[in-house]
């Protein structure tokens, strides 16, 4: 009996301490030390903007009913340092305070999403009458009609000045499909909603914008503009970059009309007051609230949000920012109740993922350990560097090789040597249909390629510069042997 009992107290002993190793780890999780988290995301961003030859960034956390963490990381050009409230232009991320001021004004009942958009605007003419059919919802969900290639928007010139010139382009404007038929991601889109808000509100749009979003939310810092041009004079807003052979490039931003879509200048500090609303109920009445969440009709573009569901975090908004010289990304797991924004003052580049941010730190925030990741801006302009140092010296070797040669030269084989060596030039020269193939209909100026892809670019350039030497020496070696042929 007395053995039975050694042998039970042991067995459950045994349990007990099993049960402590299993839940270990997931107590360490819970109870993880915020300063030890927030070490480790400081290390990550510095490392990462080290990494990607980032200049200044701004960061921002909410978690539950809280900002986690709004800090700033990096200098000015002249040594400032960047703090949680140095202001950063936030780009695409401005299109869900857009919506929301939409959504608030027919929370109102002075807007019905439903209706056409020229119902407020009768006195225009039009050119397309579907566009009598472009509804507010259109809009929001990027389903209007229009699209980069029968409306310009980076590449018009000259550039709107202000908000009422912009119905001008519905009377100009030939539609490429029926509105509400197919999703195309267009500013203007954005810049009409923001027009129909100072018709209907009787408010200057900036001002709407102040008075009934950012100054109930506390965001005190956050102020939206016209143009990119107002960017230059504004000493609290660190210069631009983009990325060229490995080192950060100072750049003004090209003047570009971005009041509606792309016009909001903020700080990680008032960022985090805007996340939080987001799940806070604050916003708007709960039927609008769902509904500024959800996807939208044909796609997951919603009203200024990509709206997700996954499995393990459940809904899920975000957006990315996009200029040549300033870039944003913002992610808001709303069942989670966690939100995470960065933005940086180094513009669109093909070396880097910036979406890697966000997920990355919400890693950290959960306590996952992050997967190091050989693809990163350095490591992918080294490689181009390489290639364009390889690329000499073949061109070099190869040039004294073709005039060597004694090879017999057919015309067949000169025409397909021709093709080859032209490939190159021939890509520089369709590169910017190329990218709007890419980039799913926008059309970008030749400044914006040439800053996404500037190493790129370069190497395209010296390649061909190679080819067409070496093809002056392939017709000079086939002329030659064309001579000798004919006086033997």
């Amino acid at each position: 009996m007395l053995k039975m009992k050694r042998r039970m107290l042991i067995t459950i002993a045994c349990s007990l301490l099993l049960c402590s190793v299993w839940q270990s780890p997931v107590s360490a999780t819970e109870v993880r030390d915020k300063s030890e988290i927030l070490q480790d995301i400081d290390e990550y961003m510095n490392r990462s903007m080290k990494a990607n030859h980032m200049q200044a960034a701004s960061l921002s956390i909410v978690k539950d009913d809280e900002v986690y963490y709004a800090k700033g990381y990096g200098t000015f050009e002249d040594g400032q340092r960047v703090t949680g409230d140095t202001h950063f232009p936030i780009a695409s991320l401005s299109k869900s305070f857009t919506a929301l001021a939409i959504l608030q004004l027919a929370d109102n009942g002075q807007i019905d999403l439903d209706a056409a958009y020229d119902s407020y605007f009768p006195e225009h003419s039009v050119r397309d009458p579907r566009v009598h059919n472009i509804t507010i919802r259109h809009l929001l969900n990027q389903t209007s009609g229009l699209n980069d290639k029968i409306n310009p928007d980076m590449t018009r010139k000259p550039q709107f000045q202000t908000l009422h010139e912009v119905n001008q382009l519905l009377s100009e404007v030939q539609l490429v499909h029926s509105p509400g038929t197919a999703y195309s991601y267009h500013n203007p889109n954005y810049v009409l909603l923001g027009n129909l808000v100072e018709n209907v509100s009787g408010e200057r749009f900036s001002d709407y914008l102040n008075n009934h979003i950012f100054k109930p939310l506390g965001m005190d810092h956050t102020f939206s503009v016209s143009t990119t041009q107002q960017f230059y004079g504004n000493e609290t807003i660190p210069l631009g970059h983009y990325l060229s052979l490995g080192r950060a490039v100072s750049q003004k931003e090209p003047i570009w009309f971005i009041e509606g879509p792309a016009g909001i200048v903020s700080t990680a500090e008032d960022m985090s007051r805007w996340m939080l609303a987001q799940y806070q109920g604050q916003l708007l009445s709960p039927t609008l609230m769902k509904e500024y969440h959800a996807a939208g009709t044909i796609g997951s573009y919603g009203m200024g949000w990509l709206a997700d569901q996954e499995e393990s975090h459940g809904r899920i908004i975000s957006h990315s920012g996009i200029f040549w010289t300033y870039k944003s990304e913002e992610k808001i797991y709303l069942d989670e109740e966690m939100g995470i924004a960065v933005m940086f003052n180094s513009g669109l580049n093909a070396s880097v993922n910036y979406s890697t941010f966000i997920h990355d730190i919400a890693k950290i925030m959960r306590g996952k350990k992050l997967e190091t990741s050989f693809v990163n801006g350095r490591n992918v302009e080294m490689i181009m560097i390489a290639l364009i140092i390889a690329t000499l010296v073949w061109g070099i070797y190869a040039y004294f090789h073709i005039r060597l040669r004694n090879k017999r030269l057919t015309t067949s084989k000169i025409i397909l040597i021709t093709i080859g060596r032209l490939t190159p030039i021939l890509i520089l020269l369709t590169l910017s249909p190329l990218m709007t193939f890419i980039g799913g209909g926008r059309v970008l100026p030749w400044f914006g390629i040439w800053t996404t892809l500037s190493t790129p670019i370069i190497w395209l350039v010296v390649l061909s510069i190679v080819n067409v030497v070496h093809l002056s020496c392939y017709y000079y070696v086939y002329i030659q042997y064309k001579k000798n042929s004919q006086l033997n």
